[in-house]
């Protein structure tokens, strides 16, 4: 029969301890481990992922370890076992404590955290469970899932903005565009139900792509294409938008300055505030990008490629 709760040992351990303790702690029948910052919220708090070219640490400083066991498990005995590991690793453990963890109706309590976001009065992010706040505004229907983009992040809000402002400037109505690093799929959809035509999205993530495919037959745009980016090269567009991170977005500039249309518009999210000079130089030789808006200290860039003498 299975336990209507389980028993969560909480301690704290070093960055060069986590390894051993986690293996220590799945030999003595832990069910899961998790590992958080301890000092998340304080000023010594630290980042750990980074760009993936940059070198970061596996672990934090102090980091606190919440190892579930069985409702079998003797609570007291989990905390003779976390003074034991402490002293044979040579570290205190900090606060031990053993913990109750009730059952729960976890797919509801997880929808709980998800609520409609609100890009611009009349753009929302919906997930599937809620009803939209309005039902007169432009509903984008979508789930938090295995691919990134819900609308919950400032760089894709940014995105989803400058898509929603191209609708009303009546740049984005019968245009193609690319969705360069589309995930879920959001972008190429919004841009989809804001009046575009012939929309691609790339992803080198095939699972992505099956995401976005569901995501776009929901919201009633099945016509989108999906591809990965190898079956992109050569297409272009009059509108590109690209949300990944500012390393990879540097790598890319030739390709996708090549993938904007003379005369088109392209647009940059995942680039923080010291970032911007980097990738505004890796795109000069063929588009000047400015600072477009920004959010939580994520910079939107955009530029337009020059049309062609005629």
């Amino acid at each position: 029969m299975t336990s209507t709760y389980w028993h969560a040992l909480h301690f704290t351990a070093p960055e060069s301890a986590i390894e051993s303790v986690s293996d220590a702690l799945l030999e003595a029948g832990a069910l899961s481990i998790d590992v958080a910052d301890a000092e998340a919220g304080t000023e010594a708090e630290r980042a750990i992922f980074r760009e993936p070219t940059e070198a970061s640490p596996l672990r934090w400083n102090a980091n606190r370890v919440t190892a579930l066991f069985d409702a079998s498990a003797d609570a007291a005995g989990l905390e003779v076992l976390a003074h034991a590991l402490a002293n044979e690793a040579g570290f205190s453990g900090g606060d031990i404590v053993v913990t109750r963890v009730n059952d729960a109706d976890w797919v509801r309590l997880t929808q709980s955290q998800f609520a409609p976001i609100q890009i611009e009065p009349t753009l929302w992010i919906v997930p599937t469970w809620c009803t939209p706040p309005r039902a007169d505004a432009l509903n984008l229907v979508l789930d938090p899932g295995m691919a990134f983009g819900t609308g919950s992040h400032p760089t894709t809000a940014l995105c989803l903005r400058w898509l929603a402002q191209g609708a009303r400037d009546g740049w984005l109505q019968h245009q193609s565009v690319i969705d360069y690093g589309c995930g879920s799929g959001i972008l190429a959809i919004a841009a989809a139900r804001l009046g575009a035509a012939n929309v691609l999205g790339t992803d080198i993530d095939g699972n992505a792509l099956d995401v976005a495919r569901d995501n776009a037959a929901r919201n009633h745009v099945p016509d989108i294409v999906w591809c990965l980016p190898a079956e992109a090269v050569g297409r272009s567009a009059p509108v590109v938008v690209a949300n990944i991170l500012s390393n990879p977005l540097c790598v890319l500039a030739p390709l996708l300055c090549a993938a904007v249309a003379p005369g088109g518009r392209i647009a940059l999210s995942g680039v923080l505030a010291e970032q911007v000079e980097r990738v505004t130089a890796a795109y000069a030789p063929w588009i000047a990008l400015t600072v477009q808006d920004q959010r939580e200290g994520w910079q939107l860039l955009t530029g337009r490629k020059i049309a062609e003498a005629t």
